[in-house]
């Protein structure tokens, strides 16, 4: 017992500035693609809530609910459908997607290697890196607007082409920082961005309710049905794009997290944000058709709000396009590892950076029209990321079905030992599923500088080519002979740890 004392207190005590140390240590995550061990998860489901939430504090909502009013004609009630469809369906998808995340432990740009091979995943992790690019250029253009537009407000000083470039290289260089700093810190961002951003939109709720001409609003008629299955993919597109990146925020989570709250916290999450923004920007047009069609997609608001409330909106509204930008960047960080870049996802996110800045300086400096570019990347990014999720889920449903769990060290193995290995490192089935989908998607698609073949049936008229794409990739893929794993990496094991699942459990 003597012994044990005097030990205990030679041992010196950590002082406040060593705990200062071990917490900055710990606030950047480190870890790559390589699985999360079991006895390293301790997430909680309803971390997911805030940031899903933040993955939607998005000024472009309010132009999108312009947009319905506007170019699709709907009634304010058609814009509640629309909103609440476009949210459910699209989150809904990446919530159960999600929960390969805590399966595997792993994001889903690298459990997408047990579903097309470890060679074979580079092509459609190749277009979904692609399609991140344009995802990320989008969000840092409406975060350098809205620094543009508090600017103008505040200190009247107008834009031009050189504080344009400052504006977007600021706002790149601080979303590489917070995205590199790891999930525990836009955990902290998020939380904290929900209640700021929260209690602004109630604000400019409020203001719009005692403003607002609302005869005119609902006085509005009725658009077609047609039009209305069109505003439920546009809106959907933008929750489509978050689907493969799911799992990255989901693997944390221990294997006996419920499958069922990840997909309620995902939507509940999304929807929260999601259909107040619409009908937001719906109502706002009502009283300013030219919102829909403004040069860029946030100096609006300084017409539409008085100042003293625009300009701290749109601050709140920039934290959360930076955190947007940010969890993009994070999932991208992944994506590249996965796609060979050799470098820690801290610093792999750079790449992202850097195109999403010179990107951004087009869109801004020489692109004609920003709505317009922007539905065009809608709708090919809804296709891109469609085809993916189709053959993925289906590969997903066929692991829950034979209760056989990702294998850490295959998804690790680049080699011919690697359980992922199939045939040369391919799928082939899993690809071809893909590549069909993938084409048949774009053949039903029409944007400003491409028509496809079937851009003039039922299907492309009504915008409905994302998801004719996940329904053609399913399809496929279930047919095709099943795909089987090599011998490699570990043997397989019984998931949910002798646990039944249930099919989002």
């Amino acid at each position: 017992m003597d012994h044990q004392t005097s030990a205990a207190s030679a041992t010196p005590r950590p002082t406040p500035a060593d705990s200062a140390l071990a917490a900055a240590a710990h606030a950047v995550e480190t870890r790559g693609i390589e699985p999360v061990p079991a006895h390293e998860r301790h997430g909680r489901v309803r971390e997911l809530f805030p940031t899903w939430v933040a993955a939607n504090i998005s000024v472009l909502l309010l132009t999108m609910g312009a947009g319905l009013v506007v170019f699709n004609r709907l009634s304010l009630w058609q814009v509640l459908l629309v909103a609440g469809c476009a949210a459910t369906v699209s989150f809904g998808m990446v919530g159960v997607l999600s929960v390969s995340g805590k399966w595997g432990g792993a994001p889903g740009a690298m459990l997408s290697r047990a579903t097309f091979g470890v060679r074979g995943n580079y092509f459609p992790g190749s277009v979904l890196w692609v399609a991140r690019f344009g995802w990320e250029t989008i969000n840092a253009v409406t975060g350098a607007y809205a620094v543009l537009t508090v600017l103008d407000l505040m200190f009247d000083v107008r834009q031009n082409n050189v504080l344009i470039v400052i504006t977007l290289v600021g706002f790149v260089a601080a979303t590489f920082l917070v995205s590199g700093m790891g999930r525990a810190v836009l955990h902290r961002c998020n939380t904290w961005s929900t209640y700021v951003f929260g209690a602004f939109s109630v604000l400019v709720l409020g203001y719009l309710v005692v403003d607002t001409d609302w005869g005119a609003v609902f006085d509005r008629p009725a658009g077609s049905t047609a039009l209305v299955v069109a505003g439920i993919g546009t809106i959907a597109a933008g929750g489509i794009s978050w689907v493969p990146t799911g799992p990255d925020f989901a693997r944390y989570l221990p294997h006996a997290a419920s499958g069922r709250r990840i997909v309620g916290v995902t939507v509940s999450g999304a929807a929260l944000v999601v259909v107040p923004m619409v009908l937001m920007g719906a109502v706002m047009a009502v009283g300013t058709p030219d919102l829909a069609s403004a040069a860029d997609p946030v100096s609006f608001l300084g017409d539409v709000l008085p100042t003293w409330l625009a300009v701290p909106y749109l601050i709140t509204a920039l934290i959360g396009m930076l955190l947007i930008n940010s969890l993009s960047m994070y999932s991208a960080g992944f994506t590249a590892q996965t796609m060979g870049v050799k470098l820690p996802r801290a610093l792999a996110v750079s790449v992202n950076a850097v195109i999403s800045l010179v990107g951004g300086l087009l869109l801004m400096l020489v692109a004609k029209s920003f709505y317009g570019s922007f539905l065009t990347f809608l709708t090919l990014l809804a296709v891109s990321f469609s085809a993916w999720i189709g053959v993925y889920a289906v590969d997903m449903f066929r692991r829950r079905a034979l209760a056989v769990r990702y294998d850490a060290q295959g998804l690790l193995d680049t080699g011919r030992s690697s359980r992922y290995w199939y045939a040369g490192g391919f799928c082939w089935q899993a690809l071809t599923a893909w590549g069909l989908a993938l084409t048949a998607g774009l053949c039903f698609t029409e944007v400003d500088w491409f028509t496809g073949p079937l851009a003039a049936s039922w299907i492309g008229r009504n915008g409905l080519g994302w998801a004719a794409t996940i329904v053609l990739a399913a399809a496929c893929f279930a047919l095709l002979p099943r795909p089987r794993e090599g011998a490699g990496g570990a043997p397989s094991v019984t998931v949910g740890d002798g646990q039944k699942w249930n099919p989002v459990g």
